[in-house]
């Protein structure tokens, strides 16, 4: 795993008079994840764990504050997810789900905090919480405040992909497939079954179907192939990722008034080196 091995600081465990002075001008970073099925191989828990190392991956590195991942999301599909037609799936409705998010994001933000990071691991949920973030926004909740929001696999650069696995069929159907594997061998070993399935036609993007026939679609829930998952991939996909979303946020390109603030003005010039080097360690070089 990545950083020292040390715990991030927890939101929760300071006190309600703490709280405010402590979070002034800092980084809280959030975990979105899911309940959801991932074959026969994977526990239920995959998209909420997944979300929790990187969100504590973030937090070390940047020495922010975490909140206590969230763990039921919208519901799976099965080009997606698998659908609901396997067991063990808890989900909420998009509309819920929504409602839930911007009510919590709403209160969130009343905190002093300089910059809220929402990692998500749950690839139904992404839609969800971008409508429930932009609601907040519009209510005028998010003045002062950058909000950085994103699925960890949305880090990872076609480079990576590229030299890392064979045949990629793309993030919709890499469900319960080599990467998600791979990580879950690293970080939880304990929880990963001997069986390595595969399935050889991924379904493909932004295609619903019904009725659907699950049994063509996937191999028992599976979407691609499990083949090359080892936990050292996984350890280099982690370390990939955090090194793109730890750049992401020191950088803040994209953002309007980015280098106005006083914690990433001090030493841009620094983060922009650290962050190319990085860049060019990854397979490809660097890249824009």
């Amino acid at each position: 795993m990545s950083g020292d091995g040390t715990a991030p600081r927890r939101l929760t465990d300071l006190t309600s008079t703490q709280v405010t002075d402590a979070v002034r001008g800092r980084t809280v970073v959030w975990p979105v994840g899911a309940v959801e099925q991932h074959g026969p191989h994977l526990p239920l828990s995959v998209d909420l764990l997944l979300a929790e190392a990187v969100a504590d991956g973030i937090a070390r590195e940047l020495d922010a504050f975490t909140l206590p991942a969230q763990a039921v999301g919208a519901r799976s599909l099965p080009q997606s997810g698998g659908g609901l037609h396997f067991p063990g799936t808890v989900h909420v409705t998009g509309g819920t789900l929504i409602d839930f998010l911007r009510e919590t994001i709403t209160s969130l933000v009343r905190l002093p905090m300089a910059r809220l990071v929402v990692v998500n691991g749950h690839y139904e949920n992404e839609p969800f919480l971008f409508e429930a973030l932009d609601q907040v926004r519009q209510r005028g909740l998010l003045d002062g405040t950058e909000v950085f929001a994103f699925s960890w696999w949305s880090l990872v650069r076609d480079t990576w992909t590229d030299a890392e696995i064979t045949a990629f069929p793309g993030w919709h159907a890499e469900h319960a497939g080599v990467t998600e594997t791979s990580l879950m061998l690293h970080l939880h070993p304990d929880l990963v079954t001997g069986e390595r399935p595969d399935h050889d036609r991924p379904p493909r993007a932004g295609v619903y179907l019904h009725p659907v026939d699950v049994d063509q679609i996937s191999n028992r829930g599976i979407l691609s192939s499990t083949s090359g998952s080892s936990a050292a991939l996984g350890e280099k996909l982690l370390r990939h990722v955090l090194d793109e979303a730890v750049a992401l946020v020191r950088e803040g390109e994209g953002l309007l008034f980015a280098q106005a603030r006083p914690d990433r003005r001090s030493r841009t010039g620094d983060r922009r080196d650290r962050a190319a080097e990085r860049r060019t360690a990854q397979p490809g070089g660097d890249h824009p």
